[in-house]
């Protein structure tokens, strides 16, 4: 069963799993935290945590119920998938269109892996870097308009800069 959403800004109607609903109303708690990258930080972990993407799950023998078990624990993994993909939509795909550009799959699950931070840079450098390990102006900015979804999703962008990643490409490129 999913809710609608409707967005009386922009006119437009969005459906979500009814503990997504739960979890974006969860977040208020978090706007005591007052630095941004902090907040952004725990909410993010909160998603994170919520669609289990924060332990390791071992397989227990896949069962036809797909049903893993995690510590001990039943964890349904078609429950676990739906909401992941609400959430990849409610970050990539705001309009549900029902497509997300392979960039924004990536970069939204890269986010949600339990990973080191360095390793995820690495990955993500990697996907918009030639076979030559070099990134261009335009392949940076298309990677920074990816990740910056994310904290515009959580209600964070205009701590990062709002919406505009070319500063951040121009810094970048400047320094090299």
């Amino acid at each position: 069963v999913r809710q609608q959403r409707r967005h009386h800004s922009t006119q437009s109607t969005s459906w979500d799993h009814p503990r997504m609903i739960q979890l974006y109303q969860s977040m208020a708690d978090l706007s005591e935290i007052r630095f941004s990258a902090y907040r952004t930080a725990m909410k993010l972990r909160r998603v994170q945590k919520l669609l289990k993407c924060n332990v390791k799950v071992q397989l227990a023998g896949l069962k036809e119920d797909k049903l893993l078990q995690e510590k001990g624990m039943m964890v349904d993994i078609p429950l676990y998938v739906d909401m992941c993909l609400n959430w990849l939509l409610s970050v990539y795909d705001s309009g549900r269109t029902g497509r997300l550009r392979l960039l924004s799959l990536v970069t939204g699950l890269v986010s949600l892996c339990d990973a080191d931070v360095k390793d995820k840079c690495k990955y993500l450098f990697w996907q918009v870097s030639g076979a030559d390990g070099q990134c261009d102006a335009a392949h940076l900015s298309s990677l920074l308009n990816e990740l910056i979804q994310i904290p515009r999703q959580l209600g964070e962008a205009a701590a990062f800069g709002g919406n505009s990643v070319e500063p951040s490409v121009n810094s970048c490129f400047r320094m090299v």
